[in-house]
């Protein structure tokens, strides 16, 4: 990644080298996702898009766009543009602003009534908006919602009186949040808190607007388009997942090594005591949110457990899936957490008091994102502003994901004490559930779909509206893998899509997630789409690889399965068949429950 164009940036310096550090990013050798992008805009979007296309470009994303004509969105989304619907967008964005409010009160005298009609035909507008964009394309839609007036005639009195602008356009955000809970598929911008964050005299520019239609000054650009691109990425899975921490200076005051327990700052004896423990709040608020925690600490472990445990400590150790106390450089211990945890080190966020260390592992792990915690508050505002961890969506998978982890440890700490490593997995007492797509399971499968890229075998990606379209096909089959053993349930893990043509079936999905690698949970899927296939009097399953970055894992899959190779091609891609008329199945660890229980535990 082009450390120029991680947050915090330089917006002015973006502007002014946009295409040096374009063609540098296009010429890095790294293998991006490509997106088509509609902007539908409401002012003009030419400098929106050649900053998101940067930070595109610097979080793995190749974006090419479509832009309306200035102030065409309305027209674009409801009347149809052919242009439009030849590009067939992957994402639509509508850059909509404060500006583009044509039904703001106009005088104090309106009633109640009035002005509740008003926000009322104002939200039917944009709705309009989203319900013909819907209509004509399965694809996300983001909106921004509303900022806020620089000027108020009536001081504080705009934002709560019967009338105010900034009391309606607080109501327009209101109704817009609604919308998009209840709304899948949709989600909001926030510049509302964007411009406050910047600080509307910074983010207002009248000469911008009457010269060129710029809705914010130029000089805001960058953190709009960065904030859009954070939503993106998350869109297609491209966020972190752990925050790797230190201990001395970093979670609370002091050294636990020299200070002790009773010396070191935390709670609220202390203003360092009391800065420390809202530090710790705000990072196990991640967790809640499915983001891993780690420690990475030079330390003894007694020690770092014994800080840890601090009375009036927030974190404790149960809230880490790894605790790396020792006297080991950091970055060996961070590659050693990534690899205990069948993770890239692109997932990883370290924290730490100390340049030096964050130097260091910035050196040896570039794709470890780093924050230098010189105060509490300006990492907590690092880690909010900077997108890491962006989220569009949550699940129950995700609020469990550190128990799923830290459970995963626990299996890896028992395989150590077996010979036979089939003997470690019939110890496991698995068992899977293994379905079709369920309605409550479609949340998940398009999260794996879009994160999944270790044991990914065609890295197609889809959105939920694309997994529910295909879940109801006739000429599919669907299945996701459900794992659970003595430790704890894995959730939804693995996902399958085969296209039925006549007595062949085309493997278009086959994606696991990385915390149940090595597992066989892989063979169970195969036993079960080889069972489903037969049922549609399929005799042939052709499977397809398709050669990334992250892949390789995966390569020779089909080839272990017993699968045949038809071809394999230059840049590492093959095709592969396997005649299933005498299928045996391969299974051997796993107990596949029944339908009956299935339903029971429905």
């Amino acid at each position: 990644m082009m450390k120029e164009l991680n947050f915090p940036f330089d917006g002015k310096d973006i502007i002014r080298r946009r295409l040096a550090f374009r063609k540098q990013l296009l010429s890095d050798g790294s293998v991006r996702i490509k997106k088509r992008i509609a902007v539908l805009g409401g002012s003009t979007t030419n400098h929106i898009v050649s900053a998101l296309e940067l930070f595109l470009l610097n979080f793995g994303i190749e974006p090419e766009f479509y832009q309306s004509e200035y102030n065409q969105f309305y027209e674009d989304a409801v009347f149809g543009d052919p242009q439009l619907d030849s590009f067939d967008p992957d994402i639509i964005y509508i850059h909509t602003t404060s500006r583009n409010l044509t039904m703001l009160p106009e005088s104090p005298a309106e009633s109640r009534e009035k002005v509740q009609q008003r926000l009322n035909d104002q939200f039917a507008y944009f709705r309009q908006v989203w319900d013909s964009l819907k209509q004509r394309f399965s694809c996300p839609v983001i909106q921004n919602n509303f900022e806020l007036p620089l000027f108020r005639r009536t001081g504080s009195f705009d934002v709560w009186s019967r009338t105010g602008h900034a009391a309606f356009i607080q109501k327009m955000n209101v109704m817009l949040s609604d919308y998009a809970l209840n709304t899948k598929g949709f989600y909001i911008h926030d510049i509302n808190y964007l411009s406050s964050v910047c600080g509307l005299a910074n983010w207002h520019d009248a000469e911008a607007w009457y010269l060129y239609k710029y809705a914010m000054n130029t000089n805001v650009i960058p953190d709009l388009a960065y904030s859009l691109a954070c939503i993106i990425k998350s869109i297609y899975g491209k966020n972190h997942k752990v925050i790797d921490l230190d201990l001395d200076n970093t979670l609370w005051g002091g050294v636990i090594g020299d200070d002790g327990q009773e010396g070191i700052e935390i709670g609220q004896e202390t203003a360092v005591g009391q800065a420390f423990s809202e530090f710790q709040s705000f990072i196990k608020g991640y967790k809640d949110y499915g983001v891993l925690l780690a420690v990475c600490s030079k330390n003894d472990e007694e020690n770092a457990l014994l800080g840890l445990n601090h009375p009036c400590g927030v974190l404790k150790p149960s809230d880490f899936v790894s605790i790396k106390a020792n006297w080991e450089p950091k970055d060996r211990n961070i590659a050693e957490t990534a690899d205990d945890l069948s993770l890239g080190l692109d997932s990883f966020v370290f924290i730490d008091d100390n340049p030096a260390e964050c130097a260091i592992v910035e050196g040896q792990l570039p794709m470890v994102r780093t924050i230098n915690l010189s105060n509490v508050h300006e990492a907590m505002y690092q880690l909010s502003r900077s997108g890491l961890f962006e989220v569009t969506s949550i699940s129950d998978d995700d609020m469990r994901r550190s128990e799923m982890y830290a459970a995963n440890a626990q299996r890896a700490a028992q395989r150590k004490s077996f010979e036979s490593y089939e003997d470690y997995l019939i110890s496991l007492e698995m068992t899977a559930v293994i379905c079709d797509f369920k309605p409550v399971y479609i949340q998940r499968i398009t999260q794996l779909t879009n994160k999944s890229n270790q044991f990914n075998l065609t890295t197609r990606r889809y959105n939920e509206e694309e997994i529910q379209q295909v879940s109801t096909s006739p000429d599919h089959i669907c299945i996701c893998g459900r794992l659970l053993d003595k430790f704890g349930d894995n959730g939804i893990v693995s996902v399958i899509i085969g296209k039925c043509s006549d007595k062949l079936l085309d493997i278009e999905l086959w994606l696991m997630s990385c915390r149940v690698l090595k597992r066989d949970m892989e063979i169970a899927m195969l036993d079960e789409l080889v069972r489903l296939s037969k049922e549609k009097g399929i005799e042939r399953i052709n499977g397809f690889y398709f050669k990334t970055l992250k892949n390789s894992l995966v390569a020779e899959l089909y080839g272990s399965f017993g699968f045949t190779l038809d071809e394999r091609n230059d840049n590492g891609d093959s095709v592969w068949h396997l005649d299933i008329t005498n299928y045996v199945n391969q299974n051997k660890v796993i107990k596949i429950i029944d339908k009956e229980i299935q339903n029971e535990q429905k």
